[in-house]
């Protein structure tokens, strides 16, 4: 089975292909990413790159790609490819939206455009699953306190990344009706995990990503708050849940969260990197010093924790408990990222 993850370069989309490479040595992926693949990610596939191919060109450019990709016998399609220009945490003087407005939504939304149109002409493609966000979401629910963010309501993205995002699943939403797509959006929450670096369209770091890193080098990790939160996932997880989706005889619905389906605390990230890191110094710093940066006031709606029941009935998925995730990750950082010369 041939799976064409497009941003397949990146940080989570290239997880989701090596992941799906790993699981059956008769499974094949094509990447389609404008940038190809740097020194990481070619290291990271290099066990399975006869079972790859790699398309570099631009989702919005169908002429660079269609052609190469009608040949690959596609069957089932995860389309990932975004910009994605966040500031969390910061207080920055220009938002990073600001810098590029119009080609954010040229990506974010005509590349879904794009994907989706191929899709449809090509019959062999029976499963199209599009990578959406938690930033959909508003700042604020559900309505009773201490429950899980569902899918329905709740939806009112106010920046152009969550703006875009929403439309590509309306876009996508009506593909299927009008094509007879089998399609379903995935809105994911805070991921950190395996090939998370900066890349050309995405250079931000979650928090289990800075904890995990400076306990491993043995910086002093300096949050600015142990009480703030977030429903953190590992890669690895996200990319067998939506392994799950495109497996399934049928979706029942056309958004599925994937998350945890619980909040973690900066401080429970660092308990969890001290069992690993024995003597690992932390204290807690309001300053400037401060080197993990998290607004503890953000603690529901899409900061929060968010309802995984639809993907684990429909399924069977459950990500793996978030102490075990994280610690899975800490060992693969300290095997290949830091002694990455890239």
């Amino acid at each position: 089975m041939t799976l064409l993850v497009t941003g397949g370069g990146g940080f989570v989309m290239s997880v989701v292909a090596g992941e799906w490479l790993k699981r059956d040595p008769a499974n094949k992926v094509a990447i389609l990413d404008r940038s190809g693949l740097d020194a990481m990610a070619e290291r990271y596939f290099a066990p399975m790159r006869d079972r790859l191919t790699v398309i570099e060109g631009d989702v919005c450019a169908t002429q660079g790609w269609q052609d190469r990709l009608d040949g690959l016998g596609i069957t089932a399609i995860v389309h990932g490819a975004t910009i994605t220009p966040i500031s969390r945490g910061t207080d920055p003087k220009l938002h990073p939206e600001a810098g590029n407005p119009a080609g954010i939504m040229e990506v974010n939304l005509m590349g879904t455009v794009r994907v989706a149109d191929w899709a449809r002409s090509n019959r062999a493609v029976r499963r199209f699953i599009y990578v959406s966000s938690g930033s959909v979401y508003r700042n604020q629910g559900p309505d009773w306190a201490g429950e899980p963010l569902p899918e329905d309501g709740y939806v009112a993205p106010v920046t152009l990344y969550g703006i875009s995002k929403f439309a590509s699943e309306m876009v996508v939403n009506r593909y299927a009706d009008l094509f007879g797509l089998s399609a379903a959006s995935v809105r994911l929450s805070s991921i950190y995990g395996p090939m998370d670096r900066a890349t050309a369209s995405r250079n931000f770091r979650h928090v289990p990503n800075r904890i995990a890193h400076m306990a491993l080098t043995g910086e002093t990790i300096r949050p600015n708050s142990l009480d703030a939160v977030g429903d953190y996932l590992s890669a690895v997880d996200v990319a067998h849940a939506i392994h799950a989706l495109v497996d399934a005889p049928a979706l029942r619905y056309r958004h599925y969260n994937i998350a945890s389906g619980v909040t973690t605390t900066t401080g429970e990230l660092i308990a969890w990197a001290a069992e690993k890191v024995p003597g690992l110094r932390f204290e807690v710093s309001t300053g400037a010093d401060a080197n993990v940066v998290h607004d503890p006031r953000l603690k529901d709606g899409m900061w929060g924790a968010y309802d995984i029941a639809r993907i684990a009935h429909d399924t069977g998925w459950r990500p793996r408990p978030g102490r075990v995730g994280f610690h899975d990750y800490m060992d693969w950082v300290a095997e290949h990222d830091l002694s990455d010369p890239a």
